[in-house]
């Protein structure tokens, strides 16, 4: 996993919530190498035999997740926008907040087009 304190411009970091920002890619230097699953229909939920996921990206997004828990716990205010690069940075996302409490890190991925909202309720 990769931090850059340099967002690209043609992402949409604007719509962020938080004033500390970063641009966060896995292997491949973007996204792409993380857990997604793309719509209509998003859940979270561990991985399954009948659809299957790259061991590098499935421990990618566990190693993100973690941290996230990690500075939510302590009480840090995190969000994230998950979009393809190059598309949809003037387009709304849809906004889904995340209640850590709920769900296991086992069963994060992400949804194209979406901003999370940590927490811990």
């Amino acid at each position: 996993m990769k931090f850059d304190g340099k967002i690209p411009d043609h992402l949409p970091a604007g719509h962020l919530l938080y004033s500390n920002k970063w641009y966060v890619g896995s292997r491949t230097g973007c996204s792409c190498s993380f857990r997604h699953l793309y719509g209509p229909e998003f859940e979270f939920g561990i991985p399954e035999d009948w659809f299957p996921e790259e061991k590098a990206d499935i421990d990618a997004t566990l190693e993100f997740i973690r941290l996230i828990r990690a500075l939510v716990i302590k009480g840090e205010h995190v969000d994230c926008i998950d979009t393809w690069d190059g598309q949809g940075a003037g387009e709304p996302v849809a906004s889904l907040p995340v209640n850590l409490s709920k769900i296991r890190d086992e069963e994060f991925r992400f949804f194209e087009n979406h901003h999370f909202d940590f927490r811990m309720e």
